[in-house]
């Protein structure tokens, strides 16, 4: 981060404060305010953070205007289409794409961590039947803590390692249990010769009675649903997890806040909700009743999985999973499922339609990661533990980058007081 030739200049009150000013690799300048209150007494006011660089980062950069995502400098595109989720495990954790050798060893390190500890199997036992399984794994998650005590020392370098290492392994194990609770189904164990998407599907959907033979294509449709959401900026959830882990807080703890968050409908939930919308309109024959909902200023219907707050043109990722929705519609076929066949249906007539286009309403990520996933035989409640997989890497990479550096504090944002001033006590019996 370079400091700029001229500062800002900032007037209050009749005196002027010089304010650094630095430039990153891309994206905006940032004003440094960090002394702004000791010297003017004052606090800036951003609700939500929307203008406020919390950190600086080297993993991940997003141009919304663009349409642009970089994981370490590549686009999101190229990894997705050339690469696998766990070389972009790498990349996000290490700064490198990994060589052969080496990629080799992390995804042997992965595997060999994939099992749960057997008394963690009593936990999810512990949950109602119809426990949400994001439920689940907030409270499993954070309990890793309390199995795994040689990992917890965030001082440690090599502690640190090893809680990466077993938390994107054991991630999809404890989602795939946590499906698997919920449908009154025995737990699948995971197989050391099956790769990390393959591994999940059928931990997923094995049962003792007959195993389940992993469709290549499914497969490759589930690694680039992992890949395509392993990691995005500044989000709430990633911002979450560096709050919880400025204040030391174990890293197993810090993944489960992040869990947390994402849980919510406004961050983790837009492929649920997607999904949802779609069995609204029902058929297909309702499609324009719904298009000319979404066109009426008066209406507060939205087309959910059509544009994004943060790509102002088009969603990098969405244009990848969209080859991988055809692959999986053409392979599983829509004929017997009225949401999917509303799916294609109205993907077709919005980018057909002339408003959609002129609003720069394109189906993004959620649009097309719902249908996969609802193709696949997923329920709605499974779309964000999904997410929470894929995210992990995401979390733990920006875990590590910030609990090594120097700068770190803990957070302790600021706030405009509204309330009563100071007053004194009144005695109960005067009130």
């Amino acid at each position: 981060m370079a400091e700029t030739k001229a500062p800002a200049k900032l007037l209050i009150n009749g005196n002027e404060y010089d304010l650094p000013v630095y430039a990153g690799t891309a994206g905006p300048d940032v004003i440094d305010i960090r002394k702004l209150y000791g010297q003017a007494g004052v606090f800036t006011y951003d609700p939500g953070f929307t203008s406020t660089a919390s950190c600086d980062s080297t993993i991940t950069y997003i141009d919304g205007d663009k349409g642009e995502l970089l994981h370490r400098g590549y686009p999101i595109d190229q990894l997705a289409e050339k690469s696998h989720f766990l070389e972009v495990c790498y990349l996000l954790l290490y700064g490198e794409l990994p060589t052969t050798a080496q990629l080799e060893d992390f995804e042997t390190r992965v595997t060999m961590h994939t099992m749960l500890h057997e008394q963690m199997m009593y936990l999810f036992r512990g949950y109602r039947r119809d426990a949400h399984p994001m439920a689940i794994m907030v409270g499993v998650v954070g309990a890793l803590s309390a199995f795994y005590h040689d990992s917890t020392d965030i001082s440690d370098p090599w502690q640190r390692e090893v809680a990466s290492i077993r938390m994107i392994a054991k991630m999809p194990t404890i989602a795939a249990n946590a499906f698997k609770y919920t449908l009154g189904q025995p737990f699948v164990y995971p197989r050391n010769d099956l790769d990390y998407a393959s591994n999940f599907l059928r931990m997923c959907f094995a049962v003792p009675a007959e195993d389940y033979v992993v469709n290549p294509i499914l497969s490759r449709a589930m690694d680039r649903i992992f890949t395509l959401h392993a990691d995005h900026e500044q989000n709430a959830s990633t911002s979450t997890v560096r709050l919880a882990s400025s204040s030391g807080a174990n890293p197993f703890a810090c993944i489960a806040a992040g869990i947390a968050c994402l849980w919510g409908p406004a961050h983790g939930g837009a492929n649920q909700a997607c999904l949802e919308m779609l069995r609204e309109i029902g058929t297909v024959d309702r499609i324009p009743e719904y298009i000319a909902r979404a066109k009426d200023k008066d209406d507060d219907f939205r087309l959910m999985g059509f544009g994004h707050r943060v790509y102002k043109n088009f969603d990098p990722r969405a244009t990848v999973l969209k080859q991988s929705a055809d692959e999986v519609l053409d392979l599983l076929g829509v004929e017997d499922n009225p949401t999917l066949q509303v799916a294609k249906e109205l993907e077709k007539a919005a980018l057909a339609d002339p408003y959609f286009v002129e609003k720069k309403l394109f189906p993004n990520v959620d649009f097309y990661s719902g249908i996969i996933l609802e193709a696949m035989g997923f329920p709605t409640s499974m779309f964000t533990p999904i997410f929470a997989v894929s995210r992990t890497i995401g979390w733990i990479s920006q875990w590590k980058e910030m609990i090594s550096d120097p700068q770190l504090k803990i957070g302790r944002p600021r706030q405009l007081y509204k309330g009563a001033a100071l007053r004194d006590y009144v005695d109960i019996e005067n009130r």
